[in-house]
């Protein structure tokens, strides 16, 4: 059996952080390792966690104080990149789905979503690092249409080789660069080299921003439960 997936919880309101934890208490395989009511707050306690203690995905409220969560996430981005984050919030807008892009967050889910699309999402997220519902997928589908959108998320002076798109495709089914040297016939420094300009050419921060990136170009489909 798997062990569980371990979630932190970031919310000024008590009552918030209470029935979200006791939401996620009856899933056999989540666990809720930490909560706080501040950004400033989980950052000092992340610093002293072990390894084996430290949170899979953290649950972010947005309208937090002092220290909002977007401030947070841009944070947590720099000090700890493979810490999956999902956005919670009570106001759901466009710009604000793009904003989460641009930071890399992995999901982005109103606090008055239900029991079902919450799990789904840390599933998901768990899996693949990143979830869409169908809303937020024509959302990111629609900047297709507008250069200057598209643009602002991923500022891209190349179009990715054919090459480049193969790796990209088994980034998002999870494989390792030794893996993908062994499908692709080429070794794991050339692997290493065609990431790294990936990223320089999308502007992503991480594996979830090349995983967005992908599902906006269709190189990747959107995946479901």
């Amino acid at each position: 059996m798997n062990p569980p997936i371990k979630i932190a919880l970031i919310d000024d309101e008590q009552l918030i952080l209470e029935g979200v934890k006791m939401l996620l208490s009856t899933e056999q395989n989540i666990s809720v390792c930490l909560t706080s009511n501040s950004g400033p707050d989980f950052i000092e306690r992340l610093t002293g966690l072990e390894a084996g203690e430290f949170p899979d995905i953290a649950l972010v409220d947005v309208q937090m104080q002092p220290m909002n969560g977007f401030e947070l996430v841009a944070i947590l981005k720099e000090k700890y990149p493979d810490l999956k984050i999902i956005i919670l919030s009570s106001h759901y807008k466009t710009s604000i789905l793009g904003y989460m892009v641009k930071l890399g967050v992995s999901a982005f889910l109103p606090k008055n979503s239900d029991r079902k699309t919450f799990i789904e999402a840390i599933t998901m997220v768990h899996r693949n690092g990143v979830f869409f519902t169908p809303g937020d997928h024509q959302m990111l589908l629609s900047y297709m249409n507008s250069t200057t959108k598209k643009k602002s998320l991923f500022e891209m002076d190349d179009e990715l080789s054919e090459r480049e798109k193969d790796v990209v495709k088994l980034i998002c089914q999870e494989f390792t660069n030794h893996e993908i040297a062994d499908k692709l016939f080429i070794s794991p420094r050339t692997v290493e080299s065609h990431r790294q300009r990936i990223v320089d050419k999308i502007g992503a921060k991480n594996t979830v921003g090349i995983v967005i990136y992908a599902i906006i170009n269709n190189i990747h489909p959107l995946e479901r439960i």
